[in-house]
């Protein structure tokens, strides 16, 4: 084998010929460096739940002023699929960046259509019930996914230095 190559116990073959730097005897990989990387996406995704909860109720009543109860229902149930879909969303990320580039790409572009038919099925599993109200469960659907996006576009950090959130600025 050659120098600085180690057999290692992974399944995957991805795995299996990476090379490992040895520096004052601490050996890392990029794998042991992704390990001990923050959870960002779960950081962010906790934010948006975070700041998506009271604004919930106040879409509720809005829906309920408009649709009456049925619309009440639909808003909130409109409400738990989006907050659900970003969980959904951080674990999944969370999970594969842990393991790969190549899985990290696939699980984001092939996860965001898997949850988008979630979604789809999620709202056609409820359309035809006497309590749902479509119009208050698509427009909470959308405009919270929207709202709550741009709202933590503020709030996420563009750094290496602080990936994820940005952090709190003392005395600003």
């Amino acid at each position: 084998m050659e120098e600085g190559l180690v057999a290692r116990p992974f399944a995957s073959s991805a795995f299996a010929d990476r090379r490992r730097h040895i520096s004052g005897g601490a050996v890392t990989t990029s794998l042991d460096s992704a390990l001990d990387a923050p959870p960002v996406e779960r950081q962010i995704a906790r934010d948006m739940i975070r700041r998506g909860l009271p604004v919930a109720p106040v879409l509720v009543v809005i829906a309920g002023l408009i649709w009456g109860l049925d619309g009440a229902f639909s808003a909130a149930y409109g409400l738990a699929i989006v907050l659900a879909n970003f969980a959904l969303a951080a674990a999944l990320l969370s999970w594969a960046g842990r393991r790969s580039v190549a899985l990290l790409m696939g699980v984001a572009l092939f996860g965001y259509i898997f949850r988008l038919a979630l979604v789809t099925v999620a709202v056609l599993a409820v359309k035809d019930l006497a309590w749902v109200e479509l119009v208050p469960l698509g427009l909470t659907i959308v405009v919270s996914h929207l709202g709550l996006l741009f709202w933590e576009t503020s709030r996420v950090s563009a750094s290496l230095a602080f990936p994820g959130l940005k952090p709190d600025q003392q005395g600003a």
